[in-house]
């Protein structure tokens, strides 16, 4: 799906729209992408409380669906900024020596030799912020902001304010911004997103366009979407109108709350529009408040999800948790006792159902705090405790190897030299080259690649291909195989099943 999404921005540079991989809805310099990503180290109580207990503006949810949004949009709008950005950004022409440009010498005749290094101009974006407290704090984007030389914010009543940007986050695309107003301003209530449900009316305001305060409305149309921005990944899926200049804008519920940050939208298709959960901005805010970033919490695992193949690998009955394929040397995992091919299925009491669910959990988790895990050894639950540290491509190619040992797994192996430990780029000596894959073979369909390298076979350390085939002939199931392969720097758990 990621190969359908796009970044959507407008520069005033040229007039015309640049596209990236994902959408983002505002009108501003692209960014290259965002990730979701949570902390809440270093809040602010007080700041925190005046979000949540402030006077903010709200409304009463209807029983039923709405005849109109009026009422709503009346009293939420003035809670809606829009937001200009400038950069200073270098022009591209480079002057008469413009390589193979067919006109590069007849424009080279007007520079007579004048300065040829590239120009600066002003580039000029927009896209949408919500007032979270009466003193001036804005919630918006952080693609909206990102290098912006001069930040202007636009009330509903069309004063205007230069704004500050306080802190923001590119993981999680936020940005708090703050404006210094000569009297209280209106405030949005932030929501609780864990409770939105599928079907639930929505609204959006923001500033499509440049067109502002313009209201949509829809229905959540999925929850927890993966649009392959990176591993914090869980946005809300809406159909209510979300363009370019959305971004960075409020998504409500029809009590009058934020329950998301509209984000980002497939140009391709119609009514599909992305926004970041609000629970996820809410323990962000204080941390870009105090600190400007946000500080993360670091496990030290590398994980990956139990497909049924690997449940049925591994012998265990769910598909359920997140699969350590490696632990990161003396990091806080590895001192608590969390071990390669370990299932972890709680983290501080709370469900994982697989591995996207861990990540967020972890990063959310102030620095230092002692959290219980719960794991899955050998079919049995073990309880951990982790005190939680702070956060700080293409596979090589080969040359001709000596002669390889290929079994009917379509594997085509050799031995770990130095010589193709260094083709490899490893930090390791340990297991066995995958110098060769057959194709249609059990190998090829598991996706192993050449350059990857056999770490474990059926949960037994290889350092030779004889290691291999031994724990192949050894195996009590001779049609099935679990590999711990090593690809670069990462491992992970991949099960063979013998082609009938």
């Amino acid at each position: 799906m990621d190969n359908q999404l796009t970044h959507r921005g407008q520069s005033k540079k040229t007039g015309r729209s640049r596209t990236k991989k994902l959408l983002v809805t505002g009108l501003p310099f692209l960014a290259a992408g965002f990730l979701i990503a949570a902390g809440i180290n270093g809040i602010h109580p007080s700041f925190a409380e005046d979000i949540t207990n402030g006077p903010h503006v709200t409304t009463t949810a209807p029983s039923s669906m709405p005849s109109s949004f009026a009422e709503l949009a009346d009293k939420l709008s003035p809670t809606v900024v829009n937001v200009k950005v400038v950069k200073v950004e270098q022009a591209g022409f480079q002057g008469p020596n413009m390589g193979n440009d067919p006109f590069g010498e007849f424009f080279g005749r007007f520079y007579d030799g004048r300065e040829q290094s590239p120009k600066s101009y002003r580039s000029q974006g927009a896209g949408s912020g919500v007032i979270i407290s009466n003193d001036g704090y804005i919630l918006s984007n952080n693609h909206v902001v990102e290098g912006a030389q001069e930040v202007t914010v636009t009330l509903a009543n069309e004063k205007e304010y230069k704004a500050k940007v306080i802190g923001t986050d590119p993981k999680t695309d936020l940005a708090v911004l703050k404006i210094d107003a000569d009297k209280e301003l209106p405030s949005a209530t932030l929501g609780d997103s864990d409770q939105l449900k599928v079907g639930d009316w929505v609204v959006a305001i923001g500033n499509p366009f440049g067109l502002s305060h313009t209201v949509t409305s829809g229905i959540v149309s999925a929850k927890g979407r993966v649009i392959g921005a990176g591993p914090y990944d869980d946005f809300i899926q809406t159909d209510a109108s979300i363009n370019p200049g959305n971004s960075g804008g409020p998504l409500f519920n029809l009590n009058g709350e934020v329950i998301g940050i509209n984000t980002a939208i497939i140009p391709q298709g119609q009514g599909i529009g992305f926004a970041i959960p609000i629970s996820t901005a809410k323990p962000l805010i204080p941390q870009l408040v105090s600190n400007g970033e946000i500080t993360r919490g670091y496990l030290g695992v590398n994980i990956q999800d139990i497909t049924p193949d690997l449940a049925k690998a591994l012998n265990v009955k769910d598909a359920k948790g997140a699969l350590v394929a490696d632990v990161v040397s003396d990091s806080p995992a590895e001192k608590s006792g969390i071990a390669r091919g370990d299932i972890i299925i709680t983290y501080d009491g709370k469900t994982i159902k697989d591995s996207r669910d861990l990540p967020a959990k972890v990063a959310a988790t102030p620095v230092g705090e002692k959290v219980p895990v719960t794991i899955l050894r050998d079919g049995k639950e073990k309880e951990l405790t982790v005190t939680v540290a702070r956060l700080s491509s293409d596979g090589p190619q080969f040359g001709k190897t000596a002669e390889p040992t290929k079994g009917k797994w379509g594997l085509q192996l050799h031995e770990l030299t130095p010589q193709i430990g260094e083709q490899l780029q490893l930090k390791t000596d340990q297991g066995v080259a995958v110098v060769g894959v057959e194709p249609d073979s059990a190998a090829a369909e598991a996706g192993i690649r050449q350059g990857d390298v056999i770490i474990e076979v059926n949960r037994k350390a290889v350092a030779s291909v004889d290691d291999v085939m031994k724990n192949i002939n050894n195996a009590e199931d001779k049609d099935h195989l679990l590999l711990l392969v090593q690809r670069q720097n990462g491992k992970f758990y991949v099960p063979l099943e013998q082609q009938g």
